[in-house]
């Protein structure tokens, strides 16, 4: 086996090993989940026996996670977000994280405007904190006040529009997958 492999094996074992202890799971509880035995899944940690798919496609499955999250090799090497503005209308976004996940978050300034709100409806599911101001948000027929220090959370299935009242106001925001295509793909068309 080349050293590159060795690095990734090794990095699969204290994978396992951490989520399985990170979960309080025994050897046992594992191997129940995982329909291996316990002798295997501790001979895998311990390094003797070899990383294989046959094994570790149920133990992902087991620990909840997929198998490119135990064999994901990217570096964490520059860990800083520098965030670029995208204007689009009343509002400017700063994403604050990289668009690979299955969540995204973003910092999002709404200028008050007198014009009316669209209601927007796309698959996916937002959360918003107001870290600055005031906002009301549009629920179908409802209209929510969101003020400084609450959060709101919402399926985005249901009409919905986020809108400043009287003064600009900031959030952070966090979206899924469907969500994040969205409103990242809608605020760079602006």
């Amino acid at each position: 086996m080349t050293t590159e492999s060795n690095q990734i094996e090794q990095l699969v074992r204290t994978r396992l090993r951490s989520l399985r202890n990170t979960l309080g799971l025994s050897l046992d509880d594992l191997a129940t989940r995982a329909n291996l035995s316990a002798s295997t899944i501790s001979r895998i940690e311990t390094g003797k026996r070899t990383v294989s798919l046959d094994v570790l496609l149920p133990l992902a499955d087991a620990l909840q996670i997929g198998v490119d999250s135990l064999l994901d090799t990217s570096s964490d090497d520059d860990v800083v977000i520098r965030p670029v503005a995208r204007h689009s209308g009343n509002h400017t976004t700063w994403m604050l994280g990289r668009a690979n996940g299955n969540t995204l978050a973003g910092k999002m300034r709404i200028e008050p405007t007198d014009r009316p709100t669209e209601l927007n409806v796309h698959p996916g599911h937002d959360w918003f904190f107001v870290i600055a101001g005031r906002v009301r948000l549009q629920l179908g027929e409802r209209e929510i006040t969101v003020e400084t220090g609450e959060a709101a959370e919402f399926s985005t299935m249901t009409p919905h529009s986020i809108e400043a009242i009287d003064d600009p106001a900031e959030l952070v925001m966090i979206f899924d997958r469907d969500g994040q295509r969205a409103h990242v793909h809608h605020e760079s068309d602006g």
